[in-house]
């Protein structure tokens, strides 16, 4: 038996699509057949917004950019009113949108301490309370949070950024059992996925290659993970084939927190 997902007509609101997971997600919905909304802090004219547009358009769907940052108020409620204004409903929000802010418990300033709250978990619960009576319109409305398998598992140095992302957890709970059953909420936890920030992060090391290669190895799957993956599981998710998933969040991480240890 084959599975088609079809999202035609379907209108989906992605934040942080000039790169990554945000990318990704919104190419693999375009492939689905949805119309994208997208954001992130880039100016329309930079070469990967025209990635992401094209990517749409030429999937047959329509596209629309809004330059915002996700961590101010009035930025998000121009993008959701653009949104509406623009496609005249909307069905699923795919609230992507984070950066790794890694300080350490010590180390951490008040400062960023604060910057990492606003922009990882603050601005989802916002978005998400700007979208909600659209999306309540939808026959299958749907939202998806982005955590990270830091939720799950940390390592030292990654203070205050797995704070916020176990606690979207508990908001992925929250908004599943307060807002359903006209809306249905999913978070999505990736582990090492092929972006550009975790390349930052392999830069970090004295020789990067050698620590991707090492830290290939720790995952049993033996590769990290692709935004188009993240993107296909986000399509799943919000499709009605996934009507059952709820008030929970999905790890994604090649299996790297089923070691009790790093072994090789």
């Amino acid at each position: 038996m084959s599975l088609e997902i079809n999202f035609k007509d379907r209108v989906v609101l992605i934040t942080g699509v000039s790169s990554g997971i945000g990318l990704g997600t919104a190419k693999e919905f375009a492939r689905a057949g949805a119309h994208i909304s997208g954001c992130s802090r880039k100016k329309e004219d930079e070469e990967k917004i025209q990635e992401f547009r094209q990517a749409v358009d030429n999937a047959g769907g329509q596209s629309l950019y809004t330059q915002a940052d996700v961590t101010k108020d009035r930025d998000l409620k121009t993008l959701v009113k653009k949104t509406i204004q623009h496609f005249g409903r909307l069905d699923i929000l795919v609230s992507s949108a984070g950066m790794n802010v890694f300080e350490g418990a010590a180390g951490c300033t008040e400062e960023r301490w604060q910057y990492n709250i606003d922009l990882n978990l603050t601005s989802h619960w916002r978005l998400a309370k700007l979208c909600k009576p659209y999306l309540e319109q939808s026959s299958n409305g749907v939202i998806l949070l982005m955590t990270s398998n830091h939720a799950y598992s940390t390592i030292p140095g990654c203070f205050p950024y797995n704070v916020t992302k176990t606690a979207i957890t508990g908001l992925v709970r929250s908004l599943a059992i307060e807002w359903g059953p006209s809306i249905r909420t999913v978070g999505l936890a990736p582990g090492f996925i092929d972006t550009a920030g975790n390349d930052t992060w392999f830069e970090s090391f004295p020789d990067a290659l050698a620590e991707r290669e090492r830290t290939i190895n720790l995952h049993p799957v033996k590769c990290i993970g692709t935004v188009e993956e993240v993107g296909s599981l986000c399509v799943y998710l919000a499709s009605p084939l996934a009507r059952f998933i709820s008030g929970t969040t999905v790890l994604m991480d090649g299996g790297r927190s089923a070691l009790m240890q790093d072994t090789e």
